[in-house]
């Protein structure tokens, strides 16, 4: 695969976390010499949108906020860029002729232009994990009658990628999925009960948003890494594994019929696997720490207790159910993540929403459409509102 040059490339989400490293790594690769910007989009921070749109020379800003449509125009008057604004304009810019799109919307509200772009045949660099794990067979399908690329950017998917032999498939024994185990990785549960956010938005390693570094203090990223996983590389769920590695060095591995296991090594940091997505499948010359392995001396492993963090029990779960679970599990786990850091509820009962309302939709139709996907979504959603509104009467 050899994309053009300069490539076009959109940034579904470019005033995010990896939004924003993507336009490092763009800059670091060339920037204007080496892409063509064609649209980028953004939520409620106006201010950094504009300015990222002009430094780059975008064709098109988009806030997935209708209301900040006048906010974004005024802000980039007179700059020739074009604006839009709402669910239209996230699709608009996903369906303009970009090479590649960095898809990196968080939530449900990234599938849809996801999935637009896909369907025209984009190459998808997929930082967004709604999109396998909400609606995984409808976007695996997309991608293939797309024709385009599929190149992950968790950095847990992009290393099983890079160590990923399509020639030995037939081989393939095992994906060894690594987790950090997060700020509580020693706490006991009784300890877990009295964790405040903002306890539980420290990640140890990596610098992330809040919804992710609770996620990983859930583990309940992980959870969804193994949905992912699952239908990314077309391994059944018993070979998926999850090994916690606290110093996040081996991002993930791949363990094959002769025993050999084979791994991808590297600093803590989004850049380099961005940066893998953006030059595949050329490796580029990017500004990152380099290991010294002297200074590192060991690197730890241990099982993950799934008593203290149900996720991945729930993760296996949602597979082994099929249909809706994995979205139902996600949609929940998102409501009480929200409440988590409400103080409507404690850490611990983010699990225990996402398994009840599990456990009360099993017996829901399987998502035949995006439609059926956002249907079995809001359901959850509301189910899970429902169940936090009973916790703090409670209380």
């Amino acid at each position: 695969m050899k994309r053009p040059a300069p490539q076009k490339i959109t940034i579904l989400g470019a005033t995010g976390s990896i939004g924003c490293n993507t336009l490092d790594v763009i800059a670091q690769l060339g920037g204007r010499a080496a892409f063509e910007v064609e649209a980028l989009t953004g939520h409620a921070n106006i201010g950094l949108l504009a300015e990222q749109a002009k430094a780059v020379g975008a064709r098109l800003a988009v806030t997935a906020d209708e209301g900040l449509y006048g906010a974004l125009k005024s802000a980039l008057a007179g700059t020739g860029i074009a604006v839009a604004a709402g669910a239209s304009g996230l699709l608009e810019a996903a369906e303009r002729e970009a090479d590649l799109v960095m898809a990196a919307i968080v939530g449900t509200a990234g599938l849809a232009p996801t999935l637009a772009a896909a369907a025209r045949g984009a190459d998808i660099a997929l930082a967004n994990k709604e999109c396998l794990v909400s609606a995984g067979p409808l976007f695996v399908a997309a991608v293939a009658e797309g024709g385009g690329a599929l190149i992950p950017v968790d950095s847990e998917h992009s290393a099983i990628f890079q160590s990923f032999d399509e020639r030995q498939r037939h081989a393939v024994e095992r994906l060894v999925l690594t987790a950090s185990g997060g700020p509580f990785r020693k706490m006991s549960r009784e300890e877990m009960a009295h964790v405040t956010p903002e306890r539980a938005r420290a990640h140890p390693n990596w610098s992330m948003g809040l919804k992710i570094s609770i996620g990983s203090a859930t583990m309940f990223n992980k959870a969804l890494e193994m949905v992912e996983a699952h239908h990314l590389f077309g391994v059944a769920p018993e070979a998926i594994e999850v090994i916690v590695h606290p110093q996040s060095i081996i991002h993930s591995m791949v363990g094959y019929s002769d025993g050999s296991v084979i791994a991808q090594l590297g600093a803590p940091d989004m850049r380099t696997a961005i940066g893998y997505a953006l030059a595949y499948p050329r490796r580029p010359a990017l500004n990152v720490e380099r290991l010294d392995f002297a200074r590192l001396a060991r690197l730890d492993f241990e099982a993950p207790d799934e008593v203290r963090f149900p996720a991945l029990r729930l993760a296996r779960l949602s597979m082994e159910r099929g249909g809706v679970q994995s979205a139902v599990m996600n949609a929940a786990e998102e409501v009480a993540c929200a409440a988590f850091v409400a103080g409507r509820i404690g850490f611990l009962a983010m699990a225990e929403v996402a398994e009840a309302v599990m456990d009360e939709m099993t017996g829901w139709p399987p998502a035949e459409t995006i439609e059926a996907v956002f249907a079995a979504d809001a359901e959850a959603r509301r189910r899970a509102a429902d169940r936090i509104n009973r916790l703090e009467r409670a209380a």
